[in-house]
């Protein structure tokens, strides 16, 4: 089974103040370039200690901006160049549908019913217009399936997350709920899981 060196984008001003982002574009800010330079310092450091070749790994990365610009930030520290890398529309994020843009108290206020059907059941819940984390962890196994090898991969927490519940490190119900932390190197083995900070 292919290793997945996966990362989050870096922070963005969006996170700062708890807004769903799901596709809505937004850049990242002087924390997120950073978080970026220490996950390639992470990498190098794993790639180093294993004895990897940066050259032989596959490297993709979600389309939206934020991710992209923290692969691109990256990819230099690891002696390759910033733009070498593919974009793959399954690593986008969750989709909030009309809900990004909103913090969760302010949705609160504003549509307290969905809100509380959300907090009773992440997995299967999909806001107006939006998607649900089964539907992610559904599009993240597909693409998971089809790796050919070993890939480092730059993306969102949703997505993190869905892996997480279709490869059985985390069962469904939970996957939502698990903090996805920025500036962070998981290496997903199989069902293995491993965090490096």
């Amino acid at each position: 089974m292919p290793v997945v060196y996966f990362f989050r984008h870096g922070e963005t001003d969006f996170n700062v103040v708890h807004r769903l982002q799901g596709r809505y574009e937004t850049g990242i800010n002087a924390k997120g370039r950073q978080q970026a330079a220490v996950c390639a310092g992470l990498l190098r450091d794993l790639f180093a200690r294993d004895g990897r070749d940066t050259a032989t790994l596959d490297y993709v990365s979600s389309p939206l901006g934020r991710a992209r610009q923290t692969m691109e930030l990256a990819r230099p520290a690891l002696g390759l160049p910033a733009n070498g890398y593919a974009i793959e529309p399954r690593l986008t994020e969750i989709s909030f549908g009309q809900w990004e843009g909103f913090t969760i108290a302010q949705l609160r206020e504003r549509d307290p019913q969905r809100i509380a059907q959300r907090e009773q059941d992440k997995w299967h819940f999909m806001a107006p217009g939006g998607e649900s984390y089964k539907a992610v962890s559904g599009r993240m196994r597909a693409w998971y399936d089809g790796l050919t090898r070993d890939t480092v991969v730059t993306a969102h927490g949703g997505t993190a997350r869905g892996l997480m519940a279709s490869l059985g490190i985390a069962k469904p119900a939970a996957a939502p709920l698990i903090d996805i932390a920025q500036g962070v190197v998981y290496v997903f083995e199989g069902e293995k899981l491993t965090r490096y900070a």
